[in-house]
């Protein structure tokens, strides 16, 4: 029993995103190792203001991108293929 409950800790997650555990743990660290990077760029550019003046906005950007509008565009053509009537929820 208790292996079961720790084997849907590892899978509960990934599976409502989509995803495979190992999928999910790539993507996570791809979006940790650029919030690390980000949050260096803004560090140094804490004291040097000339430098990386644009990169923590671009990194936020670019994540946000990753993260939501193009996840809600791979859900939206999910449901493309599901069921014609879905696409209704797109004029909602």
């Amino acid at each position: 029993m208790k292996v079961n409950n720790l084997m849907r800790r590892f899978t509960e997650h990934p599976a409502a995103v989509g995803e495979s555990y190992t999928e999910h743990c790539c993507h996570a660290a791809s979006f940790g190792w650029a919030m690390l990077c980000g949050a260096c760029a803004c560090l140094v550019h804490a004291v040097l203001p000339w430098v990386h003046t644009t990169t923590g906005s671009q990194m936020v950007t670019r994540l946000h991108n990753r993260m939501v509008l193009n996840r809600s565009k791979s859900r939206m053509d999910e449901m493309h293929t599901l069921d014609p009537l879905d696409s209704l929820a797109e004029n909602i």
